[in-house]
């Protein structure tokens, strides 16, 4: 035994362990070993003046006081049944507000989604005018509509030539 005087043991009566790194507890002074370390390991006595923790109101999210020796719980739910700001009676807000305007349709949405056209709120599902049969302004056509129509006058206009080519070529015969 070369350091007789290194180390500290610990302060908790059960267990006196000697610790080459002990830790001193900053509520009460005493010093401990890793496992007693935590107010509640060793039952610390001041621990409720670094302990602080201040309960929150569940319905109206109001912090509410604790006095020294008064159990958080019991403040709370008297502050629940007296001073609370939070009316019972009211129910919570809705959400989804803006109902569909397709016939059928009972889907509502958390946010209006309103046709250019026809200026009527729909849901994701019928909210482009091809989709509720818009009978605003004029009738609309979706990209893959319009890209199917060039397409058909493009084969048209190829018909029409090979057409032109095939009559030139039977007129000279």
């Amino acid at each position: 035994m070369e350091f007789p005087n290194l180390g500290e043991h610990c302060s908790e009566k059960t267990c006196k362990q000697l610790d080459f790194l002990p830790l001193k507890c900053d509520a009460c002074g005493d010093v401990f070993c890793k496992d007693h370390f935590a107010y509640d390991r060793h039952k610390c006595s001041s621990a409720y003046k670094k302990d602080v923790q201040v309960p929150v109101c569940p319905l109206c999210n109001t912090p509410i006081p604790v006095r020294k020796g008064e159990r958080p719980d019991a403040v709370v739910s008297a502050h629940m049944d007296r001073d609370c700001k939070q009316d019972s009676t009211k129910q919570k807000q809705k959400i989804f507000t803006n109902k569909c305007f397709s016939p059928g349709c009972k889907k509502k949405e958390m946010m209006k989604l309103v046709c250019d056209q026809c200026h009527q709120n729909f849901c994701l599902k019928h909210r482009h005018p091809l989709d509720h049969s818009c009978q605003g302004q004029s009738r609309a056509i979706s990209k893959a509509g319009y890209a199917a129509l060039m397409r058909s006058l493009e084969s048209q206009k190829m018909a029409l030539g090979y057409q032109v080519l095939q009559n030139r070529s039977q007129a000279k015969c």
